[in-house]
C-alpha cells in the first residue's frame, strides 16, 4: 500500500556529494526539491579519503564554486589542513587539496541543506521510479510514501545493491556499515536503463593513539592558505600535520602469502575497480619490482583518535590485514579501529545520458556522481551542480547549461562520460584536458562566474566582487604593459644580481618579466609605484605574462575545436542513409546521436576518415533542407 505525500519539482535520490549540489542548485533556482537520504546520518559523508581536491580534483572544486556550488565553500569551513600540490611544475597542474574534519564537513553541508529555502531533506528509501510514456512522474519509498515529481535525479553513489567484500566474507551493506538500496536497480533495468557493476574500496581507520610517528616523515600544511572557495576570506586556523611512510619487503610477503585469499585474486570479485586507485594487494601484483610503496597517514578530525591509512584500500581477511599493517615503521603496535573493505554496486552506462546529465530516453530523469560510473567526491559534486541547475532550467523552459570541454574540467568530465563511456570508476586528471593552460584552477572564477550569475546560482553581491577582482587584474596588466624599465647602469646590476641578462634597450616590465629566471613578485625594486594588490590578483598577473605565448596557442586551438563543436548534427539525423560511412561507425553514432560533429569525433570507433565523410554528407543535407524552406 501507499500513500500520496506530496508534489514537487525536483526529486533528489541520494544525499552524498552529488545529492547535496544537486539539491541546494535547483532549490536556489526556485525549485521545491526533496532530498532524500537512506539515512541522514550519510549526508555529505566522506565514506573513504578524509580530504577534499588534489591533482585535478581541486580544478573541479574552484569550477564548482566559482558557478555557485557549495563544496568549495565547506571545506574551507571544515579544513584541518591545506596544501597546495605540484608547486614545483608549471600552474596548470597546481591543485589545491586540504584534509577535512570529516564530521565538521558532514554535519555543516546537512545543516545548509536543513536551512536552505525550497529544500526537504528526508531520510527515505526510493525504491521505484515511476515512468509513464518516457516521462519522468513520481517517486515510490520503501514505506510506502508516493511523491509525484517533475524532475528526478538519481544521485545514488555506491549503495545501489551494494555488497560489502572482506576475504571470505561477503554481506548487504553500504558505505562505513550504512545500508544499501537493494531495490532500485530492479526498477531501472524496467525502464530499459542498462547498469553496470563497479567496484571500489576503502583503506582501514587505526587509533592515532597507537602510532609512532617519531618513525614518519611529518608532512605539514601551506603557510600561505589559500581557499577554495573565491569568495572565502580569513580561513587561517592551527592545523593538523600528516605522516608519510613506507612499506618494505615484510608487507609485500604478507600479501604474496596470502594472495590465493584476496577476492581480487580468487575470482570472487568479478565487477571492475579504479585503475588510478588500486587496492594494496593489487599494487603488490601489478607493481613486483617495486620495494616500497608509500603510505600516508592522515587524521580524520580534530575530535576524534581515527586516522586514515592513504595508499593501502584491501579486501583481504581482516587477520590478514592486521599482520599485514603491522609490518609498516610505525605501525608494528597499531590498533585498527575500521577495516578496510571493498564495495561492490550498481552504476548505469554514462552513453545513455544527454550532455545535460538528463537521460535521452526518458524526459525528466537526471543522473549524477557513482551513479554515472565516475569515482571521487569532487568529480560528483560537479555533476550533482549540473544536473542541478538543468532539472531547474527544463522546468522553467530554458536552455541546458552545457560546458564545453574548452570551457571546465567539468565539461571534460561529462564530455568524457556521456560520449566514450567508462568501462572503470573515472577519475578525472589534468591529462585528460587537451586546454589544461587554459582551465587552471587559480582562474575558474575568470571562467565560469558570468555563467553562474546569468543561470542564477551567483548573487548580485558575489558577481560585484567578482567584476572587482576582474578588474583589479585587467588595470594591473594594462599598467605594467605601460612600464617603461630603463637598461640604466642601476638596472642592470639588479638584472645581474636577479642571475638575468642585462638590458640593451628599454622593454616594458610586462615583457620583462617573462623571463624565465623572473617573476611579477621578485621585481618589486624596478616598480616602486606598485598598487597593494592582493595576492591572487597578482599571481593571475604573473601567470597571464608569463605564459602569454602558450595561452595564445592554446586560444587558437580552441577557435578551431569550437568551429567543430558549432557543426550541429539534426536529432532526426539517418546514418544509415550516409554513403561511405563504416558499418561499425553507423551502429555506433546511431547509439550515441552525437548533437555535434566535435562530439562525434570523439566516439569511440568512429574514425576521422568517417567524419570527413560526415562532413561533406551533414553539408549537403543541410543545404538541402535550406533549399526546402525556402
Amino acid at each position: 500500500m501507499s500513500y500520496f505525500a506530496g508534489e514537487y519539482d525536483v526529486v533528489v535520490i541520494g544525499a552524498g556529494h552529488a545529492g547535496c549540489e544537486a539539491g541546494l542548485a535547483s532549490a536556489r533556482l526556485g525549485m521545491k526539491t526533496l532530498v532524500c537520504a537512506t539515512d541522514l546520518a550519510s549526508v555529505a559523508m566522506m565514506a573513504c579519503n578524509p580530504n577534499i581536491g588534489g591533482t585535478a580534483k581541486g580544478h573541479l572544486v574552484r569550477e564548482l564554486d566559482a558557478l555557485g556550488g557549495e563544496m568549495g565553500i565547506n571545506i574551507d569551513n571544515s579544513y584541518i589542513q591545506s596544501r597546495m600540490l605540484n608547486t614545483s611544475k608549471g600552474p596548470a597542474v597546481h591543485s589545491l587539496r586540504a584534509q577535512a574534519d570529516k564530521e565538521k564537513y558532514s554535519k555543516r553541508m546537512k545543516h545548509v541543506l536543513e536551512t536552505t529555502e525550497n529544500v526537504y531533506l528526508r531520510q527515505a528509501e526510493i525504491i521505484k521510479i515511476d515512468i509513464e510514456d518516457k516521462k519522468v512522474k513520481g517517486v515510490l519509498t520503501k514505506n510506502g510514501a508516493y511523491y509525484n515529481a517533475k524532475t528526478i535525479i538519481l544521485a545514488t553513489g555506491t549503495y545501489l545493491k551494494s555488497r560489502i567484500i572482506i576475504g571470505d566474507v561477503n554481506y548487504e551493506g553500504g558505505p562505513s556499515g550504512l545500508s544499501g538500496a537493494n531495490f532500485l536497480s530492479e526498477s531501472l533495468i524496467e525502464n530499459g536503463i542498462r547498469l553496470k557493476r563497479f567496484k571500489t574500496g576503502t583503506p582501514s581507520r587505526i587509533n592515532r593513539r597507537s602510532v609512532d610517528f617519531s618513525k614518519m616523515e611529518e608532512q605539514s600544511g601551506d603557510e600561505r592558505i589559500i581557499p577554495f572557495s573565491f569568495i572565502s576570506e580569513n580561513i587561517d586556523r592551527d592545523q593538523i600535520s600528516c605522516y608519510l611512510t613506507y612499506t618494505n619487503d615484510d608487507t609485500k610477503n604478507v600479501v604474496l602469502e596470502n594472495i590465493h585469499r584476496s577476492p581480487l585474486y580468487n575470482g570472487s570479485i568479478k565487477s571492475v575497480g579504479p585503475r588510478y586507485c588500486p587496492s594494496f594487494e593489487d599494487k603488490i601484483m601489478r607493481f613486483p619490482e617495486k620495494d616500497r610503496h608509500q603510505l600516508f597517514i592522515e587524521p580524520e578530525g580534530e575530535n576524534t583518535e581515527e586516522m586514515y591509512v592513504g595508499g593501502m584500500s584491501s579486501s583481504l581477511p581482516e587477520e590478514v590485514q592486521i599482520k599485514m599493517i603491522r609490518t609498516v615503521p610505525g605501525l608494528e603496535n597499531v590498533e585498527v579501529m575500521r577495516t578496510a573493505y571493498a564495495i561492490e554496486y550498481d552504476c548505469i552506462d554514462p552513453t545513455q545520458l544527454k550532455l545535460s546529465l538528463e537521460f535521452k530516453e526518458i524526459d525528466g530523469l537526471f543522473s549524477a556522481g557513482q551513479a554515472n560510473g565516475s569515482s571521487g567526491y569532487e568529480e560528483a559534486a560537479a555533476q550533482g551542480l549540473i544536473t542541478g541547475i538543468n532539472a531547474a532550467q527544463k522546468i522553467k523552459g530554458k536552455a541546458p547549461l552545457i560546458l564545453k570541454r574548452s570551457d571546465a574540467y567539468i565539461g571534460v568530465l561529462i564530455d568524457d562520460l556521456v560520449t566514450k563511456g567508462t568501462n572503470e570508476p573515472y577519475r578525472m586528471m589534468t591529462s585528460r584536458s587537451e586546454y589544461r593552460l587554459l582551465l587552471r584552477q587559480d582562474n575558474a572564477d575568470l571562467r565560469l562566474t558570468e555563467l553562474g550569475y546569468k543561470v542564477g546560482l551567483v548573487s548580485e553581491e558575489r558577481y560585484n566582487r567578482f567584476l572587482k577582482r576582474k578588474n583589479a587584474i585587467e588595470n594591473e596588466i594594462e599598467r605594467i604593459k605601460n612600464l617603461k624599465i630603463t637598461n640604466k647602469r642601476e638596472v642592470n646590476e639588479i638584472l645581474e644580481k636577479l642571475e638575468t641578462t642585462p638590458l640593451k634597450k628599454p622593454i616594458s616590465f610586462y615583457e620583462l618579466i617573462k623571463r624565465p629566471e623572473l617573476n611579477y613578485f621578485i621585481t618589486s625594486e624596478f616598480d616602486v609605484n606598485r598598487p597593494d594588490l592582493p595576492y591572487d590578483v597578482q599571481e593571475q598577473v604573473n601567470i597571464t605574462s608569463k605564459y602569454e605565448g602558450y595561452i595564445q596557442k592554446q586560444l587558437e586551438q580552441v577557435a578551431q575545436f569550437k568551429k567543430m563543436e558549432n557543426k550541429l548534427i539534426p536529432s532526426e539525423f539517418d546514418y544509415n542513409t550516409v554513403k561511405g560511412l563504416r558499418i561499425e561507425a553507423i551502429q555506433k553514432l546511431e547509439k550515441m546521436r552525437p548533437v555535434n560533429i566535435g562530439q562525434a569525433s570523439r566516439i569511440s570507433g568512429v574514425s576521422p576518415a568517417d567524419i570527413s565523410v560526415l562532413l561533406i554528407f551533414l553539408e549537403q543535407y543541410n543545404r538541402r533542407v535550406t533549399n526546402k524552406e525556402e
